[in-house]
């Protein structure tokens, strides 16, 4: 079983690797391979510095699933983003914003106990309901956030895959799932 512990500041390195794991083997069929192929550790690593997301007063939480010491996955929450937008919150709703696992942990309980980590978090907040994106062709995620009691609620948005040499992005289709915290 995983320890879970809060992201620090010195994490962002390791976390943007698993990140970019989980999106490599997760969204591959799904994003195009030239896409998935250029994503930089280095990039998002720094992002997510310049994001603050280890600083204790950020309205989101990260918290990280390790095994043996070693960075398997990792969950991001808060409150919920109207159109996605960090700068448009809403504090009745939670939202888990992220959840990625690297492959060699997907399905020894990893992920689970993220999850559950996360609506712990929210819980702590006061809220009753969460919200989670998924990518439409993302058949093994919906399938995992089903069997822990989420459902589509009905609203769909797209999530913009920028492409090289100019190209129009590809729009992606994206389903919003809901839970209920407090049952």
């Amino acid at each position: 079983m995983p320890t879970i512990r809060r992201e620090q500041a010195a994490d962002a390195e390791a976390i943007a690797q698993v990140h970019i794991s989980g999106w490599r083997a997760g969204y591959a069929g799904i994003m195009p391979d030239e896409v998935l192929a250029r994503l930089n550790p280095v990039a998002w690593a720094q992002r997510r510095r310049d994001l603050g997301t280890a600083d204790p007063e950020h309205p989101f939480t990260t918290l990280l699933a390790e095994i043996d010491g070693v960075l398997a996955g990792f969950t991001t929450f808060g409150p919920y983003r109207n159109n996605q937008d960090r700068g448009d919150l809403d504090p009745t709703y939670g939202e888990v914003v992220a959840l990625y696992v690297v492959p060699e942990h997907w399905g020894d309980g990893t992920a689970p106990a993220l999850l559950a980590a996360a609506q712990a978090g929210l819980r702590e907040r006061g809220l009753a309901e969460y919200r989670i994106w998924v990518l439409a062709d993302n058949h093994r995620a919906r399938r995992f956030y089903q069997r822990a009691g989420l459902s589509p609620d009905g609203e769909r948005s797209t999530y913009p895959v920028p492409l090289s040499g100019g190209r129009a992005p590809l729009h992606l289709v994206e389903l919003r799932y809901a839970g209920r915290l407090d049952g």
